[in-house]
């Protein structure tokens, strides 16, 4: 298969292709003779699984892991199971700073609704941001 027909079947533009490729996700191609590559009909699974990858929040660096240990002849079905267990860690914390951070906007957007513009000083720009009681309830 030529590049343009794999990019064609996947809907991915061909540098996306050759970029995988420069990265060694791709095993190098075949050339005809005028140099275009050719491609075995594999690699559609191939990038298939690197797509799918990605949206399960797999890195390239991942991935490439995954790929090495298929194309080394193992099964790497612990291997992505324990990096899905870490993503889902990273996620849920994550998850946990921006509840955090929502509660702390909306008690600043809630505070700024009882602010006079009027009271603002030069010095703290803007002091729903700069809340003093703030500062002095967590420290500078």
């Amino acid at each position: 298969m030529l590049i343009g027909e794999v990019a064609a079947v996947l809907g991915v533009h061909r540098q996306t292709i050759r970029f995988y490729e420069k990265q060694g996700l791709l095993r190098a191609p075949h050339r005809q003779l005028n140099g275009y590559r050719d491609y075995d009909p594999t690699v559609i699974s191939r990038l298939n699984f690197i797509h799918s990858g990605q949206a399960a929040g797999l890195t390239l660096a991942e991935i490439t892991s995954v790929l090495s240990l298929r194309d080394a002849g193992q099964t790497p079905c612990a291997h992505v199971s324990s990096l899905l267990d870490r993503k889902l860690e990273n996620v849920q914390a994550r998850q946990l700073e921006l509840a955090i951070l929502a509660t702390e906007l909306q008690r600043l957007i809630n505070a700024s609704h009882g602010r006079d513009p009027a009271e603002c000083d030069e010095a703290d720009i803007c002091n729903i941001i700069t809340n003093q009681e703030h500062i002095e309830e967590h420290g500078p």
